[in-house]
């Protein structure tokens, strides 16, 4: 009993002291209502630790509170104790201590997907493939990546010990790895993709993450004389906002209008201007954009587009016009909260659904077509607000097949990469690397006893048929021309290997060339098969169509209608992006 009252005389500290804060804030004329909520808050909290049948950890009990309350605002402000400092750190800035390793999930265990170049992993002989056995002496039997992941983080300098299983070994490797400050570097490639045309991979907008772009940028204009640029932001999540401003100023002149922030604090309100002096303000460039860009990818991406410096291609991004600001909390946590919304040059705001007008069920809606707003660039070309940024050049979304997902999903592209390492000490450069029809079909037998069973759409529609037929009393009678229809058109999963043999071989050869050249090369190996690439680099020779798009004398024909978000709930929230804050 002493223990609880203990427990609550702390507590109810720490709630006075909230309330002495609140007194003194700019939220004086709603004191009541906040004193009322939150005395409502410190007495039920007693009650149940009190009373509680079982014993309550404040800890924890707070924690579900905190979360529970910021999940009715949006799902970009969180609170960040302070045992997640760490991973905020590395979301800002792209640092964290660790062993520098992406893990991956392989049955009860977790494997090593891929070490970072120049890591401890990669000093240590840690390869693709590694089977984690156990950390420290204990064993990551049924932990998840997440678990195991904290496990091998730690304060650069300190040494962490494993116990690996590698393929064709026959005894368990133990490995004792000094962590270092692990930096991911936000240009994980650049270089010269075809002629005169450069190209540049950003995937996040972490801290100094400009600088990186502005590096690539200087090296290929001057020692590789490249005549126009594809800066690639698919699948980046945004970062910081400062950044965003940065990388667009690299290619407007300064004093030009970039973005501005608008919120209930007009205080904060800010137009940022591009405040350095440009590389290049004539170079052609063409910025690739998908449903994965968000934030400060559409932020750069939005300017761009807005002040016609560039041409957008992809398809439509994310939707993300939110600003977030870190404030400094008690006990070393932080808040992370939304202050703003942001618009592009042309004044637009592209955030795609509405978290302050939410549907009765709680769930998200995009902002309705009546609302979507027409906008003019720099030339007078039409742009759209509220649903992501939309491309000038729209490009297919690539779709795989079933089973190129099935076999990836089931780790067998991975595992047959794996075995490729241990036959093969070397293969010939990232970029021509290609897997010949010998080793395609040891990749088939490779597979033969494997489950990597799927559901086909056809499959899908014989099933709905056969379900509305007996529903509606019509089955019996056509029973078996339905049967012999399944017959015909059930999938042969040895037939799908050779029909889809092209995407299949595709994700072996991006699988095989990591095992030797890491990230880097698996990036340089995929872009002489990409699409959207192959589209920039057509725009980008044909001088002519180049400037009538951003002139506005070509108009893609989808662009005369505005299109919608397809997705009218809140499903559209799987992956969150990062924050656009300072």
């Amino acid at each position: 009993m002493k223990n609880r009252f203990k427990k609550l005389k702390i507590f109810v500290v720490i709630i006075s002291i909230a309330i002495s804060a609140f007194v003194s804030s700019a939220f004086v004329d709603n004191y009541f209502e906040i004193s009322k909520n939150i005395d409502i808050f410190t007495t039920l909290f007693r009650e149940i630790n009190l009373y509680y049948v079982d014993e309550v950890k404040p800890g924890e009990i707070i924690k579900k509170g905190i979360d529970s309350m910021l999940e009715a605002l949006d799902p970009y402000t969180n609170y960040i104790p302070e045992t997640d400092i760490e991973d905020y750190r590395f979301m800002t800035t792209g640092q964290y201590g660790g062993i520098g390793a992406l893990v991956r999930k392989k049955g009860d265990y977790i494997a090593i997907a891929e070490p970072y170049e120049d890591s401890p992993a990669v000093k240590a002989g840690l390869m693709a493939g590694d089977l984690i056995l156990e950390v420290e002496g204990k064993s990551i039997k049924g932990k998840n990546t997440e678990d195991v992941s904290k496990m091998l983080k730690g304060q650069s300098g300190t040494q962490v010990k494993i116990l690996i299983e590698r393929p064709g070994e026959q005894k368990p490797i133990e490995k004792i790895i000094t962590r270092q400050e692990i930096k991911i570097k936000s240009v994980p490639y650049f270089g010269v993709i075809k002629d005169d045309v450069g190209y540049i991979r950003l995937t996040q907008f972490t801290e100094n993450c400009s600088k990186e772009v502005k590096a690539a940028f200087d090296e290929l204009k001057t020692k590789n004389n490249v005549k126009s640029i594809i800066l690639d932001l698919r699948g980046n999540p945004g970062g910081l906002l400062h950044e965003s401003i940065n990388i667009v100023n690299l290619f407007v002149d300064k004093g030009v209008d970039v973005v501005s922030t608008k919120g209930k604090v007009q205080e904060w309100n800010k137009t940022y201007k591009a405040l350095n002096v440009p590389v290049d303000v004539n170079i052609p460039v063409v910025v690739l954009i998908n449903r994965g860009s968000a934030s400060a990818s559409e932020i750069v991406s939005g300017s761009i587009q807005d002040l016609d410096r560039g041409v957008v291609l992809g398809q439509r991004s994310y939707g993300k016009g939110l600003v977030q600001t870190t404030r400094d909390l008690v006990y070393n946590s932080k808040l992370k909260v939304t202050t703003a919304k942001y618009y592009v040059p042309s004044g637009r705001c592209i955030q795609a659904l509405d978290y302050t007008h939410r549907n009765k069920d709680g769930s998200v809606g995009k902002i309705p077509d009546s609302l979507v707003t027409k906008f003019k660039t720099k030339n007078g070309r039409v742009v759209f607000d509220g649903g992501g940024i939309n491309p000038d050049i729209t490009t297919n979304i690539k779709e795989w097949s079933k089973i190129a997902f099935s076999l990836e999903a089931k780790s067998h592209v991975f595992d047959f990469a794996t075995n490729y390492r241990l036959k093969n000490p070397t293969i010939s450069n990232a970029k021509e690397f290609r897997l010949t029809d010998a080793e395609y079909a040891d990749f088939v037998a490779f597979v033969k006893d494997k489950d990597y069973d799927y559901v086909t759409a056809t499959d899908r529609l014989l099933k709905d048929l056969k379900q509305t037929a007996e529903k509606e009393k019509y089955f019996e009678a056509a029973a078996k021309e339905y049967e012999a229809l399944k017959t015909k058109m059930m999938h042969n999963k040895n037939d799908d290997l050779i029909t889809f043999k092209t995407e299949i071989k595709e994700l072996l050869e991006q699988e095989i060339v990591s095992r030797y050249y890491l990230q880097k090369g698996k990036l340089e190996n995929n872009l002489q098969k990409d699409n959207d690439v192959k589209r920039a680099i057509e725009i980008l020779n044909d001088k002519k169509f180049y400037t009538d798009i951003l002139t506005g004398k070509y108009i893609e024909p989808a662009k005369t209608e505005v299109t919608t978000i397809k997705n009218s709930n809140n499903d559209e929230q799987e992956e969150q992006p990062a924050f656009d804050g300072e």
